[in-house]
């Protein structure tokens, strides 16, 4: 039975080449569908449901990247690397934004300040769910995605452009299109390096 699960899991890469379309027979309407699923569904620390997104499409993608391209741009001759990249993240279709709500995690220090200092540590668990759960469904679907952190760089910008609420903390950008290249080779370290099992029978 979790075997769909996980084969989506295994497709799950980061791939950098877009372009600016959507596979066949995927809508907007269903790439909006999937991220609210996984916003009101993957779980939070008590319940807490602090992680925010925001779906851009199109000319609403290109600001994102264009705030960056300014806040990044530099000396020419040092500046035609990070141009490309940028350049390769706004060729795709949209992005997906990924904030956290300061204020839930506040109240809930508030409320147990005997964990005070862990709730800022749950509140990025969830978000980093919601970003697997999302990245994983998009590609189930024949998109390409990755994950970028320009934040803080741009936060204020997009808080602006968007009229997004101040106690929204940016967390990543995921930048989505048609994949017009195949991800690159994934090397892997040792899995009995990495999972220990104790009492198996």
């Amino acid at each position: 039975m979790s075997q769909p699960f996980l084969d989506a899991v295994l497709k799950r890469r980061t791939i950098y080449a877009l372009s600016p379309e959507l596979p066949a027979g995927l809508t907007e309407s269903k790439i909006e569908e999937i991220v609210k699923f996984a916003i009101t569904n993957v779980p939070s620390s008590f319940n807490s449901q602090s992680t925010r997104a925001v779906v851009l499409f199109r000319k609403e993608h290109d600001k994102v990247w264009n705030f960056t391209m300014e806040v990044l741009r530099g000396p020419a001759d040092k500046f035609e690397h990070t141009e490309q990249r940028i350049n390769g993240f706004k060729n795709g279709y949209g992005t997906v934004l990924f904030f956290e709500d300061v204020t839930a995690v506040d109240d809930l220090q508030k409320k147990f300040p005997s964990y005070q200092d862990k709730f800022p540590d749950w509140s990025q668990h969830t978000n980093a769910m919601n970003q697997f759960v999302i990245w994983t469904a998009l590609e189930a679907e024949g998109l390409g995605c990755s994950l970028q952190h320009y934040n803080p760089l741009i936060d204020q910008q997009i808080k602006n452009e968007f009229k997004l609420p101040g106690t929204w903390s940016l967390v990543s950008q995921m930048p989505f299109g048609k994949p017009t290249a195949a991800p690159g080779e994934k090397t892997f370290q040792p899995i009995d390096d990495r999972v220990k099992v104790f009492g198996k029978q």
